[in-house]
Parts: structure tokens; C-alpha cells; sequence
């Protein structure tokens, strides 16, 4: 792997865990787009198009979450893509559920900045979370 683009993904999950978001805004190309897991909470907008709309996508996830992380197991890649393997962490405000669900997240570059990020996961951990609101509401 161009080890440009494994420094790039290292800053990239290092700023999302200091919540820089000044930092994470040079990171990113202005036309990229994040692409959420089918079936995921927040799929609805798929995809996420420019550094507004991403941007806003990770404050709504912060307000819905305490605690939420994106920890990195293993990041891996060659030419214009990356792989990373890791784990959501936090607890859902709603209700208090606990998550502790893998990703896989599929990276692509242009002009040295992050152009694409899609996002895979266990879309079903996610979903308990909204449940288990709907049933404390029931």
C-alpha cells in the first residue's frame, strides 16, 4: 500500500477520535461522497455528497450517541483504495443501549484527499438500538 494513503486513513480515524472536524474538512475532497451501509440508521440520505453533508452526518451521530468511537484493527490497500477493519463503540442517548459492532469501511483517493468512503456494517446492532427505544416507548 502507498504509505500516502495509510498516513491519510491513520490522520483521518485520529481526528474523528479527537472529534476535529477542521482537521477531518482538510482531509476530505470537496466532491466526496460517504456512502452508509444498506439497512443502516442513517442510509436514508445515501449518499452523503460534499464535506457539508458529511460533516453533518457525523454531528448527528455524535448526537445520538455518548461515547461513540471508530476504532481501527487493521488498514490495508493498494493503488487508490483502501480497506480498514475495525469496531463502532458507544451507547445510544436514547435508551442507553450499548454497541460494539464491526465495520469495514472501503476507501478511495483523488488528488491526495479522500473521495469516497463506503461504509459496511452490522447494520442489526444498530437497528436493537432504535428498537429498544420503540419498545421503552411502548
Amino acid at each position: 500500500m502507498n504509505s500516502e494513503s495509510k498516513v491519510l486513513i491513520t490522520q483521518f480515524y485520529q481526528a474523528l477520535a479527537r472529534r476535529d472536524l477542521e482537521f477531518i474538512l482538510q482531509l476530505l475532497h470537496p466532491e466526496v461522497e460517504f456512502r452508509a451501509a444498506e439497512n443502516f440508521m442513517y442510509g436514508a440520505q445515501n449518499p452523503y455528497l460534499g464535506t457539508a453533508a458529511v460533516l453533518a452526518l457525523m454531528k448527528k451521530i455524535d448526537d445520538d450517541w455518548d461515547g461513540f468511537t471508530v476504532i481501527p484493527e487493521e488498514i490495508h490497500g493498494t493503488g487508490d483504495m483502501v480497506i480498514a477493519r475495525g469496531r463502532y463503540r458507544g451507547t445510544y442517548k436514547a435508551n442507553g443501549f450499548p454497541l460494539n459492532a464491526e465495520y469495514v469501511h472501503v476507501f478511495k483517493f483523488r488528488d491526495g484527499k479522500i473521495v469516497l468512503q463506503h461504509n459496511y456494517t452490522d447494520t442489526a446492532q444498530f437497528r436493537d438500538a432504535l428498537s429498544h427505544v420503540q419498545l421503552a416507548g411502548a
